[in-house]
């Protein structure tokens, strides 16, 4: 295989040319939101001037265009993830994913004294929806434990895995720590006591290859903007069965056959499944997305940012007063950190000054922030299109607050 140019591959983005505060734009907020390359741009902008129509519901070119369009959309992202794309539902994204897993799944099927387990270092996209069905169904919340280091606890999972638990809900890999967790292992635990399984892949599927039947889970969801795709899109795969015996969660048209006062009979999944006029446009520049990726190699993309994971890790355990949240053995490329004797807030909109994009906050992730003891962190994320020069940026950002701040 050739060497790949990742310079080349950066040009590929626009947005990364730009300047923030007159100073060049140093993006490292990739795990909140991926930026676009040019050939999604252009996707989304043709999609409007030359095909826009609704899809499924027209039999003129134009609606033909559109629905070849869409669908082709699917069938791209679930080759990218080694799925049929009829057990493929297209949403809005991860959350919306979840949600109908948590009101179409589970709702109908637990019962008083059953136990959801949510591991404590999950996104509020999969945890709150499991809080609120269990309040109406009388099901208790337990948490799965992690280690200091940001590791599930295995041992300690292995012993919760039985009666009266009914659904486990696992992130692949964490937004605040990216810990790359070990799905498919507990996922045949899980499978052994027969537990249903819900895996939030939201910042999986951006920066590795993954094969969802492999995983051996029961509910997999991800979402586009992560994916270098436009945002209020995603998806959520299920297993078959599931799909079958699933009631809608939306009702509305295009998921029905046939409406009648005295009954309506609807559609096979996964139009089933997906009420209403979806966000076409979106889901053409997902397409072309995922033919990014595909281009590049996700097994390249994957090497790139763990070299540069590697670099990151090492530079910021130099800076003075550093503390690293999250040194699993197995990470994604996000890097969660607090500075002695500066706010979360503050170091952030410090470095904005600089032109160095990071997050700050609790990244949706209160329960993980209250197991660590702290309100914030900062988080650096990278991606295949950053750079050692960026992380250079960000020290020396680092420093110069330090600086500021005495």
């Amino acid at each position: 295989m050739s060497a790949i140019d990742w310079q080349a591959v950066r040009a590929d983005f626009p947005i990364l040319g730009r300047e923030v505060h007159g100073k060049p734009l140093v993006y490292l907020d990739s795990a909140n939101t991926a930026q676009k390359p040019k050939v999604v741009i252009d996707a989304v902008d043709d999609f409007y001037r030359n095909h826009n129509a609704n899809v499924s519901r027209a039999v003129h070119q134009l609606g033909s265009e559109a629905t070849e369009a869409y669908e082709g959309a699917r069938k791209a992202l679930a080759a990218f993830v080694n799925v049929h794309p009829n057990d493929l539902v297209l949403t809005s994204g991860t959350t919306q994913a979840i949600n109908l897993v948590a009101y179409a799944f589970a709702l109908p099927r637990l019962q008083a004294g059953d136990v959801i387990l949510v591991t404590r270092m999950e996104h509020h996209a999969n945890f709150v929806p499991w809080q609120l069905i269990a309040e109406r169904c009388g099901v208790r919340i337990a948490p799965v434990e992690i280690t200091p280091a940001g590791e599930i606890d295995l041992p300690a999972l292995k012993a919760q895995l039985k009666a009266p638990v009914k659904l486990l809900a696992l992130t692949h890999v964490s937004n605040v720590l990216g810990t790359v967790n070990p799905v498919a292992e507990i996922c045949a635990l899980a499978r052994k006591a027969g537990i249903t399984t819900v895996i939030d892949g939201s910042q999986a599927v951006p920066h590795m290859p993954i094969d969802i039947p492999s995983l051996g889970c029961d509910f997999y969801a991800f979402t586009g903007h992560k994916l270098c795709g436009p945002t209020g899109t995603g998806a959520l795969w299920a297993k078959r069965e599931h799909w079958q015996s699933m009631p809608p969660f939306f009702g509305g048209g295009e998921m029905i056959r046939e409406v009648r006062f005295e009954k309506t009979t609807f559609n096979d999944p996964p139009h089933k499944f997906e009420a209403g006029t979806p966000n076409i446009a979106g889901f053409v520049g997902l397409g072309a997305a995922v033919s990014y990726l595909d281009g590049i190699g996700m097994a390249a993309i994957a090497e790139r940012e763990q070299q540069l994971l590697a670099y990151a890790s090492e530079r910021l355990q130099s800076v003075p007063g550093l503390r690293l949240i999250g040194t699993a053995a197995h990470k994604a490329a996000v890097l969660s950190f607090l500075i002695e004797g500066a706010h979360s807030h503050d170091l952030a909109t410090l470095l904005d000054l600089q032109g160095i994009a990071v997050r700050s906050g609790h990244h949706c992730a209160h329960p993980l922030m209250a197991f660590y003891g702290v309100p914030a962190t900062c988080r650096a994320s990278l991606a295949f299109y950053s750079t050692e020069a960026e992380v250079d940026a960000l020290i020396d950002g680092i420093a110069h607050v330090r600086r500021m701040l005495g």
